[in-house]
């Protein structure tokens, strides 16, 4: 497997990213701290104070459209994309635009119901770390991503198809 398409599994308690938030929930102004993983509505209420040089990442719903992020994304360390279902695949599209129309280069990660059998199309679609819903195993799913290792079709790794690319 190539290092662009390599998967980072993350494990919560070794994770350096933190939510903001305080005795009811998220803080509607976080405190400006490294890596600080924020929602939506909490960037925008401090991204006009928050130090260029200080790791931010951003959460995400899967009904956000990502491509009013084009501007902040340079700023972003991470964005991470809930999956609230793993039967709800509207991330995978999230994904697929961050990385193939926005360029986006920072850490693409699926958080929330993510399961084994999901593993090769988020790797297809650009996510680049998973943290696996409770009950998964690490090791199936790294078997997952040695499965297939030839697409017909292109993905944000191999824009073209099969039918189209030269046979070395």
């Amino acid at each position: 497997m190539s290092a662009a398409t390599q998967m980072n599994f993350v494990q919560a308690a070794q994770d350096p990213w933190r939510t903001p938030v305080g005795e009811y929930g998220p803080l509607p102004i976080p405190p400006i701290a490294a890596h600080s993983l924020l929602t939506l509505e909490q960037w925008q209420a401090v991204r006009g104070q928050w130090p260029a040089d200080l790791p931010v990442g951003l959460t995400l719903a899967n009904t956000a459209e990502v491509e009013d992020l084009a501007e902040d994304l340079p700023r972003l360390a991470l964005v991470a994309l809930q999956f609230p279902k793993w039967v709800d695949g509207r991330a995978y599209s999230q994904a697929r635009v961050l990385r193939a129309r926005l360029r986006y280069a920072g850490e693409v990660r699926a958080t929330g119901d993510v399961v084994v059998d999901m593993l090769p199309l988020l790797q297809r679609t650009g996510f680049d770390a998973v943290q696996l819903r409770d009950g998964q195993s690490e090791a199936s799913a790294r078997r997952t991503l040695t499965i297939v290792s030839e697409h017909y079709q292109g993905d944000v790794h191999q824009t073209r198809p099969l039918f189209s690319r030269v046979p070395a």
